[in-house]
């Protein structure tokens, strides 16, 4: 299962310089806007440090993490959602995402103009969701205009059902809420999904600072702080082009270069994490002497569907999952010691998957 997360937000915040940090992808950087034309598309591994407690532990031919795709559009202006700019080409790319990674400017750059006059982070913020939710009203109001004659003169089409869920989206829309804030029964969901809403999607707020305000408080910062927890999600602080830069030494001397900035660790791992996370996706690892892998599910997973992420076959024909986590066989040194332990388990096909399951799945061809 390979999902998608875009990179969005006004120009010269920082996207591509991020994308950069991300994929080492060398896309190109520009000081002006609409420098990025065609999407940036990049699949990007998800940093697992149990894969390699497990390699040291089964010594495979391979190892292969777990990845996800990131793609990077041209920034969004005012009017976006009515085709300025670039816009409307590339709301329609990120339609087919699975979440959203709004990056918003929190540096001061003479040499980088800013789109709009003097730096604000929460206007910024509240420009790019008003054009995203007016692109998804659009949509909405377009959908009610098609079937709005069915709905009304055929009593009992499902069409009516269609046209009551659309007049709340479209009353929350104007309201200036974003879709995903709206409660919908199961059934209301499915037959929405085929929009591919975009204020629907999660959305991960990424505070691009300057390397000057590493590990300070400012009021940009707090701006984000307080806008993303309004809207009920995270935010990544990190400098983009420290970030980039760091991705482009060897392991030594980016470990000096961080101690120098006053860094522990990477934010791009926090990044890539927190954007997993808010996709309510989990990872379970097979491991064996020809490889250890992370393999990904959604939140809410069964054993068999899980079993099907790796083989068809293996979800059709199902027996029993045989399961230990990661902690203890981690803990157990082997997986001979884990099961002498008694921390192997056998579990059916009601089992919800939990992330670090080291799993052999037992199946019928």
């Amino acid at each position: 299962m390979t999902l998608g997360v875009g990179i969005v937000g006004l120009p010269n915040v920082g996207k591509t310089t991020l994308f950069n940090a991300l994929t080492r992808a060398g896309a190109g950087v520009a000081s002006y806007a609409f420098s990025t034309v065609e999407p940036n598309t990049a699949m990007v591994e998800v940093p697992d440090p149990r894969l390699s407690v497990l390699a040291r532990m089964y010594q495979p031919k391979k190892i292969t993490p777990t990845v996800m795709k990131f793609v990077d559009v041209a920034g969004l202006v005012q009017g976006a959602s009515r085709g300025e700019g670039m816009g409307n080409l590339f709301l329609s790319q990120i339609r087919e995402l699975d979440a959203l990674a709004m990056v918003v400017r929190c540096f001061q750059d003479p040499n980088v103009q800013h789109v709009s006059q003097g730096l604000d982070p929460q206007r910024d913020i509240e420009m790019v969701n008003l054009e995203l939710a007016l692109a998804d009203l659009d949509v909405v109001n377009k959908r009610r205009d098609k079937i709005a004659g069915t709905a009304r003169f055929k009593p009992g089409a499902k069409e009516q059902d269609e046209l009551g869920v659309l007049d709340r989206l479209a009353a929350h829309l104007d309201a200036g809420q974003p879709i995903r804030s709206v409660s919908l029964q199961p059934e209301e969901s499915r037959m929405m999904r085929s929009f591919s809403f975009l204020t629907a999607k999660p959305i991960l707020y990424v505070a691009n600072i300057g390397e000057d305000q590493i590990g300070k408080d400012t009021p940009e910062l707090a701006a984000v702080n307080a806008a993303a927890s309004a809207a009920g999600t995270q935010v990544i602080v990190l400098s983009a082009r420290l970030e980039a830069e760091i991705r482009e030494l060897p392991d030594e001397e980016a470990a000096a270069f961080l101690e120098d900035a006053g860094l522990k660790e990477p934010a791009l791992d926090a990044f890539i994490h927190e954007a997993y996370r808010s996709l309510n996706l989990l990872t379970f690892l097979t491991a064996g002497e020809s490889e250890v892998r992370a393999w990904t599910v959604r939140q809410g997973a069964r054993a068999p569907e899980a079993a099907g992420v790796i083989h068809s076959d293996f979800e059709r024909g199902f027996i029993k999952a045989e399961i230990v986590a990661f902690d203890e066989l981690s803990a157990s040194g082997s997986y001979p010691a884990a099961r002498d332990r008694g921390k192997v388990r056998l579990e059916g096909k009601d089992y919800l998957m939990k992330d670090g399951d080291v799993v052999l799945f037992r199946f019928n061809v």
